[in-house]
């Protein structure tokens, strides 16, 4: 039996669209560690920021992003409050998990958002192996103008995030390993003494 017929008569086997990935990934999703290489461009400026670290998430709403290097630090979601805390600086700023997620990767990864709700979706097609989305997100106020979220098989491994200022978040995800056990320590936040503590 020639290839295409088999795939004909066992549609179960051809590979979903992106947009069914994506939905498959955040309903199945528990869990996640990954590490990731993130480049922003700001196109003013024309200057490269560079950073790495690893990603942490547990639904519901939970996630920690550690920064490693020269300048460490980290950004933490407990369910309410997210925290960027500064070890350099010895600050941390909090700001409403409801308000900072808004429109944004973080917020479905988490388990805080909606697709449908909260974005305008396009399927991009593919790219150098990659499959990609195009999110625009609805509120007129959010952080970016449009999301490009690209999958590998069926794991998010790119996004490419435009905010209105004209600056460009690229991130890279290796490494991954989804639902995995995690400690809810991990996502639980102490003010460290003798940190500034902000209000965003």
């Amino acid at each position: 039996m020639k290839p295409l017929l088999l795939l004909l008569l066992l549609p179960g086997l051809v590979l979903a669209g992106p947009r069914e990935r994506l939905e498959d990934f955040l309903a199945d999703l528990h869990s996640l560690q990954a590490r990731f290489e993130q480049t922003i461009v700001d196109n003013e400026s024309d200057r490269i920021d560079r950073a790495s670290g690893v990603l942490y998430l547990k639904r519901p709403g939970r996630f920690r992003w550690e920064y490693e290097g020269e300048y460490p630090r980290y950004l933490l979601a407990d369910g309410h409050t997210v925290w960027l805390v500064e070890t350099d600086l010895e600050q941390v700023s909090q700001r409403s998990q409801k308000k900072a997620l808004a429109g944004t990767p973080a917020g479905l990864l988490a388990g805080d958002g909606d697709l449908d709700r909260d974005f305008r979706v396009e399927e991009l097609g593919e790219r150098q192996g990659v499959a990609w989305l195009r999110l625009v997100p609805r509120d007129p106020n959010a952080r970016f103008e449009q999301i490009l979220i690209g999958l590998d098989g069926d794991r998010i491994t790119r996004l490419e995030m435009a905010d209105s200022q004209g600056q460009v978040t690229n991130l890279r995800f290796f490494d991954i390993q989804k639902n995995i056990p995690l400690d809810d320590e991990l996502f639980r936040f102490v003010p460290p003494p003798g940190y500034d503590i902000l209000d965003q």
